[in-house]
């Protein structure tokens, strides 16, 4: 097969096989296993020992190919039993967005490249500023994901420090400036880190203050490294810890970042998600004080990757970090034809907006808490069984949507306990009926299944504990 030219009549009909494969699969979710390990022969029809070819296949061979071994071999991440990592599902609306970014291939760049993506990017920071209950003053911008969300941050806070040193810092970069000091709790992100890395300011150039081995933050220890340094700083605080979902006191470090003058951003990833239900807007009272808010859209908000969002207490900063040196063919910052290019990371940049727009028109402000609250309900749920199986233990609150635990089987020494907690997460995922992986908490080792999928139900939170006690089981015996 040649040029693609030659196959225009082929949109059609391989549209169509997409179409017609989604609606079966999309309802297979809830019985599919999250991964079946049976399937994995088929990801060698992907090509991985053969040469690109010098004549292709066609259209139709091509995606018939793909969707076999795609609807197969996939991870069903967006099905109602994946609770690894922080992964959401894909709202009905949003997915049909998602398709249509797809067919109208935008460059959302700048108005002049787009004029629809521009007006729905901003329709979308705006409800999502308004979901979140931030001041009107603030404003951001969509970006590729949560750690880009904090790259995004950081690096206005960068630019800000470099002010305070008399240094512009996106003429003239960051040589010669001592070390920008960054502070924060033990829960700070590792996509926190490495977008201090990329930023060049080191992972490793957070200073830690933290009062347990779990990393609750050390107010006093954090306060008192603010008085010595004397000197303009940037902290970080944590709203929705990855282990537990464990929040910092978000208000009480803006009381503190104030009074020395240092910058505030807080990652709320997916935590900031609990300003929808009143049952949970006090774990991020102070949200509002923040110079800087990262979040991840395709976490709770049920978007496709790759979806984040930083918002800024004073949005100005986006063009002075992001904008770019004046090309004779692009419009500039000044020129209505402008765009979100200058005020983030990515230059050419997908339409990314029209999935959030369409499930916030979708299912409104009531839609979303609604969906968050019942995600509460079965974390809830989850450590209620938990705590009643003679075999597993409980080893933090939950205050959200993440349940820690792990393995106890009878008469099981604890310094054994990790190394079968460990075999435990491998056995869960090589089954595959359900997904959740092991962390480290409190020094040991757990699961830390997460629930922010919208079609998450109670009989997928039952079978997660039935499978994780039958592996259990099997492991112990």
């Amino acid at each position: 097969m040649g040029d693609p030219l030659g196959e225009r009549g082929a949109t059609d009909s391989v549209l169509r096989r997409v179409y017609e494969t989604a609606g079966p699969y999309l309802d297979s979710l809830a019985a599919r296993p999250v991964h079946d390990p049976r399937a994995a022969p088929l990801l060698a029809e992907l090509g991985r020992a053969d040469p690109l070819p010098d004549e292709g296949d066609g259209a139709d061979a091509v995606v018939d190919r793909l969707l076999r071994v795609g609807t197969a071999a996939a991870t069903h991440s967006t099905g109602p039993r994946f609770f690894h990592l922080v992964i959401g599902g894909v709202t009905p609306a949003a997915l049909a967005a998602d398709w249509t970014a797809s067919m109208l291939d935008q460059n959302a760049a700048f108005r002049a490249s787009s004029a629809l993506a521009t007006e729905t990017e901003t329709v979308a920071l705006r409800w999502l500023r308004e979901l979140f209950g931030l001041p009107e003053t603030y404003g951001g911008a969509l970006v590729a994901s949560a750690t880009f969300a904090n790259f995004t941050s950081l690096a206005c806070a960068t630019h800000w420090w470099g002010e305070r040193h008399g240094a512009d810092i996106a003429a003239d970069g960051l040589a010669g400036l001592p070390r920008m000091p960054v502070l924060s709790g033990g829960y700070v992100h590792a996509s926190a880190r490495k977008a201090l890395q990329m930023l060049g300011h080191g992972r490793d150039s957070v200073e830690v203050f933290a009062r347990d081995a779990v990393g609750r933050v050390d107010l006093d220890a954090l306060d008192r490294r603010l008085t010595e340094l004397r000197t303009p700083a940037v902290v970080i605080a944590n709203a929705g810890e990855v282990n537990a979902g464990d929040f910092d006191p978000v208000a009480d470090l803006a009381e503190i970042a104030e009074r020395h003058g240092a910058w505030l951003h807080v990652d709320g990833a997916f935590g900031l998600f609990a300003a929808l239900s009143p049952r949970t807007a006090h774990l991020v009272r102070g949200i509002e004080r923040a110079d800087s808010i990262g979040c991840d859209a395709h976490k709770w908000l049920n978007v496709p990757y790759e979806s984040g969002f930083a918002f800024l207490r004073e949005p100005a900063r986006l063009g002075a970090a992001f904008g770019m040196p004046g090309a004779a063919y692009l419009p500039g910052a000044d020129s209505p034809r402008g765009g979100y290019a200058l005020l983030g990371p990515e230059s050419s940049r997908r339409a990314r907006s029209l999935p959030i727009w369409a499930t916030l028109a979708a299912y409104g402000r009531e839609g979303h808490r609604a969906m968050v609250e019942r995600h509460l309900d079965l974390a809830q749920r989850l450590a209620g069984l938990v705590d009643a199986a003679p075999e597993l233990e409980r080893l933090a609150e939950v205050p959200l949507c993440i349940v820690c635990f792990r393995a106890r089987p009878a008469g099981m020494r604890e310094a054994e306990l990790d190394d079968f907690n460990r075999r435990l997460g491998e056995a869960l995922l090589d089954d595959g009926r359900v997904f959740a992986g092991t962390t480290v908490y409190g020094g040991r080792v757990a699961l830390r299944p997460a629930i922010v999928n919208w079609r998450t139900t109670e009989a997928d939170i039952d079978a997660l504990v039935d499978v994780v006690r039958d592996l259990t089981a099997r492991l112990a015996g």
